[in-house]
């Protein structure tokens, strides 16, 4: 009985063991809700409002949209929006407010679109901006300034009531994203040469010179409990921003990981359910990243999307957005929409994980009661007596 204890130790690591998940698994089903319109439309980015009840779409030629959230199928919720330019949307960014939203794209458009009227107008300004392909606009969290981002390296601070003024310190690399703490006016913005950079409170630029050996197609602080944000690069790598909240300029960057599939590239990320980063894969595809975990999977491995329609499949994904955990739409550059919903293979694997996890809550602590009485002559003799008395 002497090796008791050590016998305790190992039933316990291995019932506390994690349940292993596969790792090329698509996570959802998808449905063809049709089309926006006949024609490709040319989208190429989409924004939910934060209240979560409507998403604003932009694209090619000027083209703009607002779509329902929760009826994204269904045109009649649709409100069709007038830029009057021809200049491709490239970015959009609602105000934390959710009443206005901002329209960034090619030739220095830069516009409001505000929920009281449908309307979409100049924003103070643009003058400084015109010529510039603006690639990247973010509202900060407390609402005072947007950061609008160039192709070739230009960020400026945005208010309507000062207009743009250009931030210092930057380099010459497209700007491909910028995304800002949840909690905190901390921003990380992402570069295709010349890596990753954090704007302090005061707009003060400092460069994560560790970064800079990276492709970054997006950024992501998905998480408004954790002190980071998630770079995402290609070669199917991400990085940990570890923010330093007194001193942001001095935050650090995790080792790079790696996830393995067979085929597909990162090309962008958008906010996914309950504080993840959902990574838009080409091929058509999903990966979920978890800040609280650490862990990224499939959501929708390319080749699954390819056996379920080719030609769709085929097209760039443009916007997603989850109204649930595995539940939402995606919408292709072409205008397809594409209903998701938890795949039935995933919907049993989470009933057997929560048989096995309650399981192992009952059978742990019967395991360490056990061996204990094993391995104690008092409370074998105190059972003895109970018994006896009660007999």
């Amino acid at each position: 009985m002497r090796g008791a204890p050590w016998l305790a130790v190992v039933l316990v690591g291995v019932l506390m063991m994690p349940i292993a998940t596969a790792e090329l698994t698509s996570r959802i089903e998808l449905v063809d809700r049709g089309t926006l319109h006949d024609t490709d439309l040319g989208i190429t980015v989409g924004s939910v409002s934060p209240g979560g009840q409507d998403v604003l779409v932009g694209g090619l030629n000027g083209y703009a949209r607002l779509l329902s959230a929760d009826e994204a199928d269904d045109r009649a919720m649709d409100v069709e929006l007038v830029t009057g330019r021809n200049s491709t949307v490239n970015d959009i960014a609602w105000h934390p407010r959710g009443n206005t939203a901002l329209l960034v794209g090619d030739d220095g458009m830069a516009m409001r679109y505000d929920t009281y009227d449908h309307s979409i107008t100049y924003v103070n300004g643009t003058f400084t901006v015109l010529g510039y392909e603006l690639t990247s606009v973010v509202w900060r969290p407390s609402g005072d300034f947007a950061y609008v981002a160039a192709a070739t390296g230009e960020v400026w601070k945005f208010a309507e009531h000062t207009g743009f003024e250009p931030l210092d310190n930057l380099g010459i690399s497209r700007v491909t994203d910028i995304a800002c703490h949840r909690n905190y006016n901390v921003c990380v913005m992402a570069t295709v040469d010349e890596g990753m950079a954090i704007i302090d409170e005061a707009h003060a630029v400092g460069w994560l010179t560790q970064t800079a050996a990276q492709t970054w197609v997006g950024v992501d602080c998905a998480s408004p409990i954790l002190n980071e944000c998630v770079g995402f690069a290609s070669g199917l790598t991400s990085s940990v921003v570890r923010i330093n909240t007194i001193e942001p300029r001095q935050s650090t960057v995790e080792d790079p990981g790696r996830i393995s599939l067979p085929s597909g590239e990162y090309v962008s990320v958008t906010r996914g359910h309950d504080g993840t980063s959902l990574v838009h894969l080409a091929p058509l595809g999903l990966v979920r990243n978890t800040p609280m975990s650490g862990e990224a999977f499939t959501v929708l491995v390319p080749g699954d999307a390819a056996d379920w329609d080719e030609i769709i499949a085929g097209r760039g994904l443009a916007v997603v957005w989850e109204t649930s955990q595995h539940r939402g739409f995606i919408i292709t550059d072409f205008g397809n929409i594409i209903e998701f919903s938890p795949a039935t293979e995933e919907v049993d694997m989470n009933i057997m994980d929560v048989l096995v996890l309650g399981a192992v809550s009952i059978s742990v602590p019967g395991v360490i009661l056990g061996l204990i009485y094993m391995n104690s002559p008092w409370m074998q003799r105190k059972y003895r007596k109970w018994r006896f008395r009660k007999k």
